[in-house]
């Protein structure tokens, strides 16, 4: 069974700094792209960033040049670096798998809120 456990979120003034990690489990991670997608009240779900397999990386425009993703195959995780927040950056931050524009499996998702 494919499992996908977020941490990391919290409360941020803005300009702060959190890093979020996904624990990956139930499949063979490294041989998967892993993306991070969120959702803000009201909104639809926004992709945020992509990680192939072999480690290229992907990013929305609104998040690129502020967000590092990164992942650690031995083990089984990966992560988000998000520097220089914004107000607008507060959503609830989901890891998920993606299959083709789809997103078949996701966690349950980690808050975070950008406000001073």
């Amino acid at each position: 069974e494919v499992q996908l456990v977020e941490s990391g979120g919290g409360m941020v003034q803005p300009g702060g700094s959190l890093r979020l990690s996904c624990a990956a489990s139930g499949f063979s991670f490294s041989r998967y792209d892993m993306a991070w997608v969120r959702q803000a009240p009201g909104k639809g779900p926004e992709w945020v960033s992509t990680i192939a397999s072999g480690g290229t990386t992907y990013y929305a425009d609104s998040v690129k040049g502020r967000f590092t993703i990164a992942r650690d195959d031995a083990k089984d995780t990966m992560y988000l670096q998000m520097n220089s927040l914004k107000p607008e950056d507060t959503a609830l931050y989901y890891c998920a798998r993606p299959y083709g524009d789809e997103y078949p499996y996701r966690g349950q998702g980690t808050q975070v809120t950008v406000s001073s």
